[in-house]
């Protein structure tokens, strides 16, 4: 098991894919232990109660779900930079969420 899990959640699930991926791999060049996931906003619920991520980072298409989710969840909830998103800059959005994890 992966020493930290960073989930993404977005309208469909698929822009955020792209995005996991480029974050695997930044995390991989970091030497970060981390399992990255996407999920569709449809599915949240059900792939947090599955794999209890440690993060959820919410793409921008779906910011208007951040209140609902902080409401209910125990763990860190952020909108991904907008810029960031649009750029698939996995680095950066990888960054981000291991420092709320800490």
């Amino acid at each position: 098991m992966a020493e930290k899990t960073i989930m993404l959640c977005c309208a469909a699930g698929m822009s955020t894919s792209l995005l996991v991926s480029k974050m695997q791999k930044a995390a991989e060049s970091d030497g970060v232990d981390a399992e990255i996931f996407a999920a569709a906003a449809a599915d949240a619920d059900a792939k947090i109660e599955e794999k209890h991520p440690d993060v959820l980072m919410l793409g921008p298409q779906v910011r208007y779900l951040e209140g609902q989710f902080k409401e209910k969840l125990s763990i860190p909830v952020e909108v991904i930079n907008m810029q960031d998103y649009g750029m698939m800059n996995g680095e950066k959005v990888l960054k981000e969420a291991l420092s709320l994890i800490k």
